[in-house]
């Protein structure tokens, strides 16, 4: 296996991965060709509810993110129901960490169990965002349309990629729909970098603060508040 440590073994065809033996070396990230990670555990919703009253007294809140977490989307709901159920754990707030593209119907099935969600929009238009992710963001736009409604929006993340996205090609018509939200939600402008990178991104110009800071200038200047900025550029 390619684990140096030997924390990966195969058991019926299946990847077993040793939490206690692990190092975290991620050599295991490196070498594998899907980009997956064996360093996963299975939780019932139990078994998590568990973990957190032991830890109540230190925790405000929780965020389920992945991947994308919405493609467990029973298992979401459950565990948020449970939460505002149980008198050691209702205080804690219930957010998801999403990519937006879950259908309506799934968000109005959790809307009544989560707090907020935390959406990332890639490209303003359909054609670039096909370019960045293999799929249009009609379905983003749609879910940051309904969250919006419902009060649902805490955080919208914009990836900033230089001579990559289109946001400031589009900023009169983003800043639009960003002005029309609640001074509450954030507009988080995430700065790219290539460190960490693979593949084509690699090769990437990374996003430099000036032009961050000039984004960000061109919002405001149309009505857009609550921005928040990178604390570090790397």
């Amino acid at each position: 296996m390619t684990c140096p440590h030997g924390a990966l073994s195969i058991n019926d065809s299946k990847i077993n991965w040793q939490a206690d033996i692990c190092q975290q070396c991620d050599t295991c990230l490196q070498t594998c060709t899907l980009n997956a990670s064996p360093m996963t555990l299975h939780y019932s919703v139990e078994q998590i509810l568990a973990v957190m009253t032991k830890h109540s007294a230190f925790l405000t809140g929780v965020t389920v993110s992945g991947g994308e977490a919405t493609q467990q989307l029973p298992f979401i709901i459950a565990l948020f129901k449970a939460i505002k159920q149980q008198p050691q754990l209702k205080h804690l707030t219930c957010f998801i960490d999403s990519n937006g593209y879950l259908s309506q119907t799934g968000w109005l099935k959790v809307m009544d169990y989560m707090d907020g969600a935390m959406i990332d929009l890639k490209a303003w238009s359909a054609e670039t965002a096909l370019s960045l992710t293999g799929k249009n963001n009609q379905q983003v736009l749609e879910t940051i349309a309904l969250l919006a409604k419902h009060n649902k929006l805490y955080e919208l993340r914009l990836l900033f990629i230089p001579n990559i996205t289109d946001y400031l090609e589009n900023i009169d018509a983003l800043s639009v729909l960003l002005a029309a939200f609640p001074e509450s939600v954030r507009i988080k402008i995430n700065a790219f970098q290539t460190h960490g990178v693979k593949g084509i991104a690699k090769d990437w110009q990374s996003a430099q603060q000036q032009e961050i800071e000039f984004f960000a200038k061109q919002l405001s200047e149309r009505g857009v508040k609550n921005i928040h900025l990178p604390s570090v550029y790397l």
